[in-house]
């Protein structure tokens, strides 16, 4: 399945490098010879509930926009130090999409609609991924419960898919770390609510809860994170293990 998803990114290549439209088909015909089976995670309560809230204790008590700064030269050099080259043409994306871990919906997270990325991380950034979603999942159950998952909103992008978002986000950078499998987002603003029936949570708590998971692996030097205010979601990117790269100041100070 994740050589089916990489002939996708190969026929979004060939494309932009005008390569010619007559051979599309042919990798269109390959991918959908391989249909995958239904994700039962994929599917999700339209909205969450909005009445009879039980608030949820939180040991995040400064701001999200401090605790989090890590400069985005910090996370492009941590990304470049782990992760694969940018994805420029249909070679480098059989290349380098070797080894790469398709990232699907689960018991612990939601993959949202992807406009300007593609599901897959280097492994290290999707045993972190898993592993901020497992703990969410943990703690809110420790706190007195709650059905609900974080919201991943971003992956894998590529200099073409850059480019369009730039076009649409007047915020994006022309150098992402997105493009190294390392980076990912994960919405604070949005959550999925499985079972309404359950113990209802506000947004604000779940979000806090979020930080407070995330924080504690960014102690534990497993990645750096940026508070961004214009997405709303936390922007993450996961250090690879025995890699040290040269990215000067740890934090720019705001």
């Amino acid at each position: 399945m994740r050589r089916l998803v990489f002939i996708a990114l190969v026929a979004i290549m060939l494309s932009a490098c005008g390569r010619g439209d007559e051979e599309l088909p042919r990798v269109l015909t390959a991918i959908l010879a391989d249909t995958p089976a239904p994700n039962p995670y994929d599917k999700h309560a339209d909205s969450a509930p909005d009445g009879g809230c039980i608030r949820l204790r939180s040991n995040i008590h400064v701001p999200l926009a401090r605790l989090f700064n890590d400069s985005n030269h910090v996370h492009l050099a941590q990304a470049r130090a782990g992760g694969i080259r940018p994805v420029e043409g249909a070679a480098m994306a059989w290349e380098e999409g070797r080894g790469l871990v398709e990232i699907k919906s689960n018991p612990y997270f939601y993959v949202d609609e992807l406009s300007h990325s593609y599901p897959y991380l280097k492994p290290h950034a999707a045993d972190l991924l898993m592993e901020i979603g497992r703990r969410f999942s943990d703690t809110l159950a420790a706190r007195g419960g709650g059905a609900y998952r974080m919201k991943v909103t971003s992956l894998l992008r590529t200099p073409l898919s850059v480019g369009k978002l730039r076009r649409v986000n007047r915020n994006a950078t022309g150098e992402s770390a997105h493009q190294y499998a390392t980076t990912f987002d994960i919405s604070y603003s949005k959550f999925i609510c499985d079972d309404p029936s359950q113990t209802h949570r506000t947004f604000e708590d779940l979000k806090n809860l979020l930080a407070e998971i995330v924080d504690g692996l960014r102690s534990e030097g497993r990645c750096l994170v940026k508070h961004e205010r214009h997405q709303a979601c936390f922007h993450i990117t996961a250090i690879a293990p025995g890699v040290v790269a040269d990215d000067g100041n740890h934090q720019q100070q705001e």
